[in-house]
């Protein structure tokens, strides 16, 4: 009866924490991400930080307006789509459990990723 009920159960197709992905656009030579904000508030962080990340991994300067993120080049939105999937990897997903349930705490000038989940902490280079 157990392998029946299991064999009936819907399948999970969905993920609790999907990452929008970045609507951008080009205005002269500059990029802008239109839905930046949301994209900081699914992941938990400020815009700041992610912002941060973003221009030292894209190598271009940039800023914010609002809640839109402003890069002072001309950068495809698939670039921009994989270096927000490779912050998501390694400063919101936790390595011992997966879960996207993580905190930034800055103990004594040092940042670490501290896991609400599990309780796992790990330190982070930003």
């Amino acid at each position: 009866m157990l392998k029946k009920a299991v064999t009936n159960l819907p399948k999970r197709t969905e993920s609790r924490f999907d990452v929008p992905t970045a609507i951008s656009y080009l205005e002269g030579r500059q990029t802008i991400i239109k839905n930046f904000g949301d994209i900081a508030k699914t992941l938990r962080r400020t815009p700041a930080e992610i912002a941060k990340y973003m221009f030292k991994a894209l190598a271009v300067p940039g800023g914010t307006r609002g809640s839109e993120l402003i890069l002072q080049s001309k950068v495809p939105a698939a670039l921009i789509n994989q270096r927000i999937k490779e912050y998501t990897k390694e400063f919101v997903i936790c390595n011992e459990c997966g879960k996207p349930d993580t905190s930034l705490q800055k103990i004594d000038g040092y940042t670490f990723i501290k896991c609400e989940a599990c309780g796992a902490r790990r330190s982070a280079r930003l």
